[in-house]
């Protein structure tokens, strides 16, 4: 697949199944992570893997955070909440690992992580695998933060799903003329 027909035609999968990828794919997929924009070369990134039973241990986490915030959540939701990492064969968690530089902002930093989340996305899809960038409460979470490990300069960047698409849905054709103006420096009225 040429790169231009990639970019164009990438979609989120929200419907995955398996086969997941392997673990050559993986590997492919976190060297395209690796070559996100990245200023002052400080690699502000981490990555987990989540598959197999991690997968429903996931799942707990995200159901114990939910009864904090909810004890009497009802047990259908309960239910819809310890299954939602089980909606691909595997999970990537993307997270911001933060520090303090002197030419690059945090902001910076979080947006490279963003990028690299970006090709995480580009990788897969290249590979001929879904993928769907999902964050929520249970991105934001202190218990799920606590749980996964993240130290006080992380930020969760959200969770990306991976494995086979079970469909693909149709690539919506955007009218770039509604988001790009040009800038010619002369001031606008109103």
């Amino acid at each position: 697949m040429q790169a231009i027909e990639l970019l164009h035609n990438r979609v989120s999968c929200p419907v995955l199944v398996e086969p997941g990828p392997t673990d050559t794919q993986l590997e492919s997929i976190f060297q395209a992570a690796m070559r996100a924009p990245d200023h002052g070369a400080i690699r502000p990134w981490r990555f987990l893997t989540v598959s197999g039973e991690a997968r429903n241990n996931l799942g707990e986490l995200f159901l114990k955070a939910s009864l904090q915030d909810n004890p009497d959540l009802p047990e259908d939701r309960q239910d819809k909440v310890r299954n939602m990492p089980m909606r691909s064969p595997t999970l990537i968690v993307v997270i911001a690992s933060t520090q303090e530089h002197p030419k690059v902002p945090v902001l910076e930093q979080e947006v490279a992580a963003g990028c690299a989340a970006q090709n995480i996305l580009h990788a897969a899809h290249a590979m001929g695998l879904g993928a769907m960038w999902r964050t929520g409460d249970m991105a934001y979470h202190s218990v799920v933060r606590e749980g996964l490990g993240l130290a006080a300069n992380e930020t969760l960047i959200g969770y990306i799903y991976l494995g086979t698409p079970k469909k693909l849905k149709k690539v919506p054709l955007h009218n770039t003329e509604d988001y790009v103006q040009t800038w010619t420096g002369e001031k606008r009225d109103g």
